[in-house]
């Protein structure tokens, strides 16, 4: 007989289930409904005790209804985690059911609650978002053993009491701190990935779809309906698996995705759950929670990397029985955007000034929705393990990034503090908007010249708000990178178009596409790389596609209209990489020339040094070049072998350090023999105690985030440029891993405003 038509005890666990909500619907005191819950459990399950324990704030786990033991022990019983058998179903997230639970090495006696004369034992987690918040336990006298489907069953009951319990929730804190949900004020330790500081409401990037039915009312029906929920989950699947374009990691997370879906495992857990009286959407969370509980803690990361893949799945399926066709929805005027991590596109999908921060559980300050957080000046911190699990929507948080930390539900007196410092950070604002039309001039009369890095149309208005020079990189890869195809001619022209109108005569210097690697375009199609930062990327790709990158030329002359046009390519590693690069743009210019196109007044040709071999070939590159720029982001990873978006090493070596350094001044000295015009265009040229060492060097053209731009004027003009060299030259000769210590210590004798 199927599970479906066998009471697993009693009447069955639909109707308990509806007894549960009824009683904790209704009007009677808290302690009472609690009291009745376990009353009907223990009946139904015809056991002789039923408890429920709800996590306090002070981390124990305290009785706070019973049917069995002694009366007198409720609200006075705690266990720790790991403490007893509760605590060991806490520690675990998991079931435990014994025949003999006083032979167990873990149980603990406790003489008030009297449970001297109880053997079998079986208690199951209350799961909240991923987390234990109560244990419900059932007790029989005789040496018994509980079947699976009576432990199927009570974790069923142990779902829904966690959600009608959360929804009283405010009603039981009269009887105690507890907390099924999360609401004291913590604060997490993370890295910051763009600086700032933000007080708002937390909102979910992957908000999770509200369930409005947890049992289901026509069990068949709704076993039909998670059926059909499946099968369209596969074939949406399947469907993505068809696009050719789609390689390397993409389609293996689709792969796994379908793996899992057929995994008959999963999918009996989620019939079981519907069997047994849920609904489809409250038996995909079920299992979701389930899995998140268990894995959470897990040290390996093969094994967390697999959650991750059971949660979008789930959230996937969810979405397929919920028939949602858009993910777009309304956010608070406050909104901190909280996510596991973020591509470029995610992030720029969200309206423009709608978001005041940023708060991920992974990705590094090299990663690309970092680099566009920065960009649009959102306070970002980022490697703060299990905040979603902390967090529930709405939830008032800090993101500060200045410190590297969030604050979640902060004390009123954290938030004053918060405020304050707003109030500071906004009067330093206005001090720098201040200086905002002042030449970048040193005390002794150097002039530096300040520009500003952008990569969408919205960024241009940092020209004016910063009072920056030009543009000195425009990175063209966004507008290829939230698209599902490549953009044509018109469109790549019509942008860079744009782009020079807003400059209004300002210099602006477009670096071509530079993506592979990380940075993954859905329209082409590229294998697995076991190492893609040394892969297939940036100009080799370019090269390797030539029709791409002569279209991407193509587009550039024609936007030009006439107008002055400066080129950059990306991690030239070879001089006859540019030599190539360079032949494309020559064409491209006979083919214009040809069809009687308005060719750029005066067209600029510059190369990025990124990769360290250029170092000792300056004296064949810079000849050829009308203009060079040093991606120092890229420099410093290729230096040290380590990946800038690898978290365990990319805070390993420091750009202050002697050999990066040595390498900047070697560049800057090349250039300035030959005459030929050099730049800094990496995170470092926005950051004013680095800029220091840059401009220190030798150094007169600084393209920073536009955030940057401000602080590194303001610093400039507080600088003797002269008594600033002989003193940090000396510095390049030093042993130690890093002289940002040092360096310090200069920018202070030197009374520079950082």
């Amino acid at each position: 007989m199927p599970k479906s038509q066998t009471p697993a005890f009693g009447s069955g666990p639909r109707v308990l289930l509806r007894q549960i909500r009824e009683v904790m619907a209704s009007d009677a005191p808290v302690q009472a409904r609690l009291d009745q819950v376990v009353k009907s459990i223990a009946r139904l399950m015809v056991t002789e005790v039923c408890s429920v324990y709800l996590l306090r704030s002070t981390g124990e786990m305290e009785l706070f209804a019973t049917q069995g033991l002694n009366p007198e022990a409720v609200h006075r019983t705690r266990l720790r985690e790991g403490e007893g058998l509760v605590g060991e179903v806490v520690r675990t997230a998991a079931p435990i059911a014994l025949s003999d639970a006083p032979a167990h090495a873990s149980f603990s006696y406790r003489p008030e609650t009297g449970e001297d004369p109880y053997s079998a034992f079986l208690g199951v987690p209350l799961l909240r978002g991923g987390r234990v918040v109560g244990v419900l336990v059932v007790q029989n006298q005789t040496s018994r053993v509980y079947a699976e489907d009576e432990v199927e069953d009570l974790q069923t009951i142990a779902m829904v009491l966690a959600e009608v319990v959360a929804g009283i929730e405010a009603a039981i804190d009269t009887l105690g701190e507890v907390e099924v949900s999360p609401h004291r004020p913590e604060r997490l330790k993370g890295q910051r990935f763009a600086d700032g500081l933000a007080i708002g409401r937390a909102v979910m990037h992957d908000p999770p779809i509200a369930i409005a039915h947890i049992v289901a009312d026509d069990p068949v029906a709704e076993e039909e309906r998670l059926e059909d929920g499946l099968l369209r989950l596969r074939a949406q699947i399947d469907n993505l698996l068809s696009v050719s374009h789609l390689s390397g990691p993409s389609i293996e997370v689709l792969e796994t995705y379908r793996m899992f879906a057929d995994d008959r495992g999963w999918v009996r857990s989620l019939e079981e759950a519907v069997r047994g009286g849920l609904s489809a959407e409250a038996a995909v969370d079920r299992a979701r929670t389930q899995h998140r509980a268990r894995f959470a803690a897990a040290k390996d990361p093969y094994i967390r990397e697999r959650l991750h893949d059971l949660e979008d799945l789930a959230n996937r399926l969810l979405r397929v029985l919920a028939g949602e066709v858009t993910t777009h929805r309304a956010l608070p005027e406050d909104a901190v955007l909280v996510a596991r991590n973020l591509g470029p596109a995610d992030l720029l999908e969200y309206p423009a000034g709608s978001l005041k921060g940023l708060l991920l559980e992974e990705g590094s300050a090299a990663s690309h929705a970092a680099l566009v957080a920065r960009a649009l000046e959102i306070p970002c911190v980022g490697r703060l393990s299990g905040v979603r699990d902390h967090l529930s929507e709405g939830d008032i948080v800090i993101v500060d990034g200045e410190t590297s930390e969030a604050h979640l539900r902060p004390r009123p007196d954290v938030i004053e503090a918060a405020r304050s410092r707003l109030l500071v950070r906004e009067t330093l604002r206005a001090d720098i908007a201040g200086l905002r039309d002042k030449p970048a001039v040193t005390r002794d009369g150097t002039r530096i010249t300040l520009l500003t890095n952008a990569g969408l149309i919205s960024d241009l208005a940092a020209l004016d708000a910063t009072g920056a020079d030009g543009i000195g990189l425009f990175r063209t890869e966004f507008q290829f990178m939230v698209q599902d195809r490549l953009p044509g001619l018109e469109a790549q022209a019509d942008l860079y178009s744009q782009i020079l109108d807003a400059a209004d005569n300002r210099p602006v210097t477009f670096r071509t596409l530079d993506i592979g690697g990380d940075k993954v375009v859905s329209f082409l199609q590229e294998g697995r790389e076991e190492n893609p930062a040394l892969g297939r990327r940036s100009i080799r790709l370019g090269l390797d596609r030539p029709p791409l990158l002569r279209l991407q030329i193509r587009a550039l002359l024609r936007g030009a209209r006439g107008r002055e046009l400066r080129v950059m390519f990306p991690l030239i590693a070879s001089i006859d990489e540019f030599t190539q690069a360079k032949g494309l743009v020559d064409a491209e210019c006979d083919w214009a020339r040809r069809r009687g196109w308005a060719l750029p007044s005066m067209l600029r040709i510059g190369a990025m040094i990124e990769a360290p071999a250029l170092l000792w070939h300056l004296d064949a590159l810079l000849p050829q070049t009308d203009f060079v720029s040093v991606g120092t982001n890229d420099l410093m990873q290729y230096m040290f072998a380590a990946d800038r978006t690898n978290p365990t090493v990319a805070d390993r070596y420091d750009t202050l350090s002697p050999p990066f350094l040595s390498a900047l001044a070697r560049i800057q000295e090349a250039c300035a023999a030959s005459g030929t015009p050099v730049s800094v265009c990496g995170e470092m040229a926005g950051r004013p105690l680095e800029a220091f060492a840059l401009v220190a060097l030798g150094y007169q053209r600084l393209s920073a985030p536009a955030a940057g731009v401000g602080l590194v004027r303001r610093m400039i003009l507080s600088l003797d440029l002269e008594k600033a060299r002989k003193l940090f030259l000396p510095l390049l000769g030093r042993t130690s891993g890093s002289v940002r210590g040092e360096v310090e210590s200069l920018a202070r004798k030197l009374n520079l405003a950082l």
